[in-house]
């Protein structure tokens, strides 16, 4: 899969989307939850390192075409 940069925000933003919500932040890390779903923690930085962002969609179950 070839990961284009993306925002802590924007990554956020396609979560909520996908079920998730915010259940608070503190500093830079953005804490999500899901009803039925494993809770994740989102850095909220410029652009998230490709590791992050491969380990995210893994947890969370997102596809590539989410992204577009």
């Amino acid at each position: 899969m070839n990961l284009k940069p993306v925002s802590g925000k924007d990554l956020v933003k396609l979560l909520c989307k996908k079920g998730y919500y915010i259940r608070d932040q503190k500093g830079s890390h953005i804490h999500l939850r899901h009803p039925t779903k494993s809770p994740i923690t989102i850095p909220n930085h410029d652009v998230i390192a490709k590791g992050t962002l491969k380990a995210i969609i893994k947890i969370t179950e997102i596809n590539e075409t989410d992204f577009k």
